[in-house]
């Protein structure tokens, strides 16, 4: 049965945003981490969903915002251990994202071995493009992403330089959490990840398919 709910609006209504870490190997280095042997994943709230037209908010306990660049898979049915073979049944279509992560409160909170939630989870904390159809991407591991601040380029990306396919990343995950219609996986960042200051324009796009520009702004805190 189709569903009422519109996919191309998946971040109005979708419930999970499942985030894979370290997945592109040039970035693990570049952050000092060794190369996972399994996929890492983390959760943000889907409050964290901000759209075009609205800034990025710069939590106002944070002093190094980083940008991530990372293609975004949009779960179409919902599957539960579904094996790789059939993981791709189980996708409806793609965005681009990104991952703006407190680094240094993330810093914080690795030395005290306390869960990231600060660092990734804050509202505007996942911008999103357009939702893509899978039909007009034929191979997700065939992209290129980049990302751009100011005008300059920071990321450029081949997914096919991905650790972790995206059928092994769905079925890994479904195992683990059940993946519902309209959830979506952010598959990794390329190296490159910097800091964005109030004022910044980062701009990103997923080759000449589509790109996406946010304006950096700073939270004031209401005591």
């Amino acid at each position: 049965m189709a569903s009422s709910r519109p996919l191309a609006r998946f971040w109005e209504w979708g419930k999970n945003i499942v985030c894979v870490g370290r997945n592109y190997a040039e970035h693990a280095k570049e952050m000092g981490n060794a190369l996972p042997a399994e996929p890492l994943f983390f959760l943000k709230p889907s409050s964290a969903y901000l759209r075009e037209g609205s800034p990025i908010l710069r939590p106002y306990y944070c002093s190094d915002l980083h940008h991530e660049v990372e293609l975004g898979v949009v779960i179409g049915k919902r599957t539960q251990a579904v094996s790789q073979e059939a993981a791709m049944e189980h996708v409806a279509g793609y965005a681009l994202c990104l991952d703006m992560t407190a680094r240094d409160t993330q810093k914080e909170c690795k030395k005290k071995g306390l869960p990231w939630t600060l660092a990734k989870a804050f509202s505007t904390s996942c911008p999103v493009s357009e939702f893509v159809p899978k039909e007009k991407i034929p191979d997700p591991h065939k992209l290129k992403i980049w990302l751009k601040v100011n005008g300059q380029l920071r990321q450029e990306g081949e997914t096919s330089c991905m650790i972790f396919s995206i059928p092994h990343l769905i079925s890994y995950i479904s195992e683990i959490v059940p993946l519902e219609e309209g959830d979506l996986i952010l598959t990794g960042s390329p190296s490159g990840v910097g800091s964005v200051q109030e004022g910044d324009e980062i701009e990103a796009g997923i080759g000449d398919i589509l790109s996406m520009r946010f304006k950096v702004a700073q939270q004031t805190r209401r005591s």
